[in-house]
């Protein structure tokens, strides 16, 4: 079955109109359908450390928040941060990726009958599939973000995709990858396809992120029917010990 989803408005770009919930994405799931999965402190907001590393803030302008986050994490933790465009100069060490936003603006959503649903019981597998083709942050509970799929050929899992950040209205497509021997045969095209037709059949729009480097995926991801929304910093850092 194929359903053509649209995003019901069209990109947006910050500063032009009223902020966006994908501006913040990771506070805006924080903050709503994953409030369960949440554990904040005053202005900030994290995932339980084995769903996700993704933290967040309400107000990066706001020094008190940046305060919050430090004690919510605890001093010398690492965390992920992303929808911030600058960062105090305490927490200026550690890592930043220039990424990009792309919203499902023309997508012809497909169910794929040989996708799988993947469970707890795979999650072994899964992390093995991750360590190889290395998608970004996978941990023991990421599963519990949302529904995750996956190819297998021989038993053996190759390939899979899922969702991970639900800010409301929006669902992220993430872990998108395919094992080294069985690439080049459009496994991860097809499961992505699948996630987002199970996206749209619960009234979501589907969204993700590129790194900016990654050129060849995101000119696939426009070919699907994805559209660039915006750039974005992934931050990956320590907590300072002294604020």
């Amino acid at each position: 079955m194929s359903t053509r989803l649209e995003s019901s408005q069209p990109p947006s770009h910050p500063g032009t109109a009223e902020p966006h919930v994908l501006d913040n994405a990771v506070w805006s799931a924080l903050n709503g359908p994953h409030r369960h999965l949440a554990e904040t402190t005053g202005s900030a907001a994290r995932y339980r450390t084995d769903v996700s590393p993704f933290v967040a803030i309400a107000d990066p302008a706001e020094p008190q928040s940046w305060a919050d986050l430090a004690d919510l994490a605890g001093p010398g933790n690492p965390v992920a941060i992303t929808g911030v465009s600058s960062l105090p100069a305490q927490w200026s060490t550690g890592q930043s990726a220039q990424g990009v936003q792309m919203v499902a603006t023309a997508v012809h959503a497909r169910t794929d009958s040989e996708a799988v649903p993947l469970g707890p019981s795979d999650v072994p597998e899964m992390l093995e599939l991750v360590a190889r083709a290395k998608p970004g942050p996978f941990l023991p509970r990421t599963i519990a973000m949302g529904a995750y799929y996956g190819i297998r050929r021989e038993g053996r899992l190759v390939a899979m995709a899922g969702e991970r950040l639900r800010p409301p209205g929006w669902t992220e497509i993430s872990a998108v990858c395919t094992d080294e021997q069985h690439r080049g045969q459009g496994l991860a095209t097809r499961l992505l396809l699948h996630t987002a037709a199970g996206i749209g059949a619960r009234g979501d729009t589907p969204f993700l992120h590129a790194a900016a480097v990654n050129t060849g995926a995101i000119r696939l991801y426009e070919t699907l029917g994805f559209t660039l929304r915006r750039g974005v910093h992934f931050h990956f850092l320590q907590v300072p010990g002294d604020r």
